[in-house]
């Protein structure tokens, strides 16, 4: 969506790739599995393991994997304007969340042992009056910069209201 006259873009950006790290580890482990299930399978019934369909099960579910995290990333968008928070999800659906600055109340960063090695988390907005939707930004590389640019951008918005 294209921003508004006079309205100014902080960021613009996707997950970062570091964040679907532990989604490709969790998609090597099914892989495996299904590797050793496919092999006990053939064992159980041809009296010996046919390698190549281990081969590939693990490499079907190893493409999949691969293709799905890809296509979380890029379906993802997170736009911080002077005006408002977005986020954009899925590439044939469209979905758009969007909440104005003035109804953000608090701005929470939540990152695991894991998300701290790759330098990413996920950023979380309290907003005003809507309970219906957990509004954040899932996996972005340096959160803590996010929170910044999102405090500046309210700044900036109350600096612009008269009386506020």
């Amino acid at each position: 969506m294209a921003p508004r006259p006079g309205e100014e873009i902080f960021y613009d950006g996707h997950p970062s790739w570091r964040s679907i790290v532990s989604f490709y580890i969790r998609g090597l482990l099914l892989a495996l599995l299904a590797g050793v299930i496919v092999g006990v399978i053939t064992r159980l019934a041809g009296h010996s393991v046919n390698v190549a369909l281990v081969v590939v099960a693990v490499v079907i579910v190893l493409v999949v994997t691969v293709i799905s995290g890809l296509v979380m990333r890029i379906a993802t968008r997170y736009r911080i304007t002077n005006e408002r928070l977005t986020i954009h999800l899925g590439i044939l659906r469209r979905d758009m969340h969007e909440t104005r600055l003035e109804r953000v109340q608090n701005v929470n960063v939540e990152q695991s042992v894991v998300d701290r090695m790759l330098r990413v988390g996920n950023v979380t907005f309290d907003t005003a009056g809507e309970a219906g939707y957990n509004f954040a930004f899932r996996g972005v590389a340096n959160p803590g910069n996010i929170v910044r640019v999102v405090d500046q951008a309210i700044h900036d918005f109350q600096a612009r209201q008269p009386g506020v």
